[in-house]
């Protein structure tokens, strides 16, 4: 039977009867700093993959939102962004960066085992999501 519905209770999460590991066995910032980093690195690919179809300069909604949320970032990292990248795959490289941090960064910081992308409390948030819905069409 399909339900999003989660009953948690000390990191525990009841999905019928089985027991799985939920993401609030992590401090509530480390979740909050993720998200936020997860995020502005998926923005950042979503601008890189639009700007392969569509201007960045574009009247077209999605576009000009891409860039209005991704130019402060791409701007901040200017002094680390190499002269020969072509201006398409600055946002690219911005979202590397952001990447690496979350992936070695701060598991080294803070202290966190990372074993694979689903390890990211963000992407494995949306793989339950994903299988969840999944189940619709069984």
């Amino acid at each position: 039977m399909f339900y999003l519905v989660r009953i948690m209770w000390r990191g525990v999460c009841w999905r019928g009867n089985r027991k799985i590991k939920m993401v609030s066995e992590f401090p509530l910032v480390v979740i909050l700093l993720d998200y936020v980093l997860g995020a502005a690195m998926w923005t950042l690919i979503g601008r890189f993959g639009m700007s392969i179809f569509v201007s960045e300069h574009s009247d077209f909604f999605f576009m000009r939102a891409f860039v209005k949320f991704t130019d402060p970032m791409i701007k901040a990292m200017a002094k680390l962004t190499p002269s020969f990248l072509i201006d398409r795959l600055k946002p690219l490289y911005v979202a590397w960066f952001l990447f690496m941090i979350r992936f070695y960064i701060m598991p080294l910081i803070l202290g966190y085992d990372v074993m694979g992308m689903l390890s990211f409390p963000l992407e494995s948030d949306a793989a339950l999501i994903i299988y969840d819905l999944g189940k619709i069409f069984r």
